[in-house]
């Protein structure tokens, strides 16, 4: 395609899916032909201070062509407004909704919502991670022309599980330890499933957020379930890929989520998932397994309780996983459909 288009993303510390979809993204891009040329942003985006947005506009106008990762431009509605004013091309990429983000305070998360707004109003084009994250940037900001770019899912060896050995059916819990994923509502869902077999994993960064951290372990305790639920830490390669192959259900728990990777993730290697109501988790499943209200630990529970209960159940949704699995989307995809949101 021999354009050039310039990158401005913020990486988080810790290992997120909007770190992995940027990396992607911007390997098959390079694959398309575009010059892509990548601008890490510093600061404490998106809740950034003066500075950090006065350095943000500065470097719009090193290009012409601009990818922009939300949690930027949410704050910074004014820099991606000049740029479009000036006549640069400005897309503006949704990995979620920082208003949404639990771990914010209250007055933050209201100021990002209208910051946000504004950003998307001023953007030249949208690109949203699922379509559900579409109807939600129309809804709430009243931009109907987002395009969807789903992330893309690597091809994965079929998870053996652990009940086909003979053991405890084996559940797997992995994000970040925080207030919107909400690891609490697993824990509560399980201490009312203790007459069952089952085994849990919790893994992933939990050292952000120590308060939650200690109340997650008080909970896990309390309920009589150290022996059961393991609180693992993060992961990576194959020691993650381990536990992939161990597990033989993804609870999801997440209280918002523009689409959730690991959902995908889990439904390549033929693990299906309960997952949130109203958040772009649905999407990713497929309808390969279930979900539950956001938040609703009884009604996560009963999801558990069907599930663990009913060897038929499980088998069907095990069935409807191999019928997708060839399915998946590509990453290649998502970058012709942000490739495509750039003028000629």
């Amino acid at each position: 395609m021999g354009r050039r288009i310039g990158f401005a993303r913020w990486r988080s510390d810790v290992a997120s899916g909007g770190n992995r979809y940027d990396d992607e993204i911007s390997g098959e891009l390079r694959g398309l032909g575009i010059e892509l040329r990548e601008h890490p942003v510093t600061g404490a985006w998106p809740v950034a201070g003066p500075g950090d947005r006065e350095r943000f506009a500065t470097l719009l106008e090193a290009e012409q062509r601009w990818l922009v990762d939300n949690i930027v431009a949410a704050a910074a509605p004014e820099a991606i407004a000049a740029a479009t004013g000036a006549g640069r091309a400005v897309v503006v990429l949704m990995h979620y909704f920082p208003s949404d983000d639990l771990s914010l305070p209250s007055r933050d998360r209201a100021a990002l919502a209208a910051s946000e707004e504004r950003a998307v109003r001023a953007a030249s084009a949208v690109v949203a991670t699922s379509a559900w994250t579409a109807r939600e940037v129309a809804r709430r900001y009243g931009r109907h022309d987002a395009l969807v770019a789903v992330p893309g899912v690597d091809a994965a060896d079929p998870a053996a599980g652990s009940e086909r050995d003979g053991r405890a059916p084996a559940l797997l819990w992995l994000a970040r330890v925080t207030e919107t994923k909400d690891p609490l509502a697993l824990v509560d869902a399980l201490a009312q499933l203790r007459e069952l077999p089952w085994t849990a994993r919790l893994v992933g960064p939990h050292t952000a957020h120590s308060d939650l951290s200690r109340e997650l372990r008080r909970r896990i305790a309390a309920a009589g379930l150290a022996d059961r639920l393991e609180i693992t830490g993060p992961r990576t390669g194959a020691h993650l890929e381990q536990i992939w192959q161990r597990t033989d259900l993804l609870v999801h728990t997440a209280r918002s989520e523009a689409y959730g990777m690991v959902v995908s993730e889990a439904l390549a290697r033929g693990i299906p998932s309960i997952v949130p109501l109203g958040t772009g988790a649905i999407e990713a499943q497929q309808g390969a397994g279930s979900a539950f209200p956001p938040g609703d630990a009884e009604r996560l529970s009963q999801e558990l309780r069907g599930w663990l209960a009913d060897p038929e159940l499980r088998r069907r949704w095990r069935d409807l996983t191999a019928e997708l699995r060839p399915r998946l989307p590509t990453w290649t995809a998502a970058a012709r459909v942000i490739a495509g949101a750039f003028p000629p």
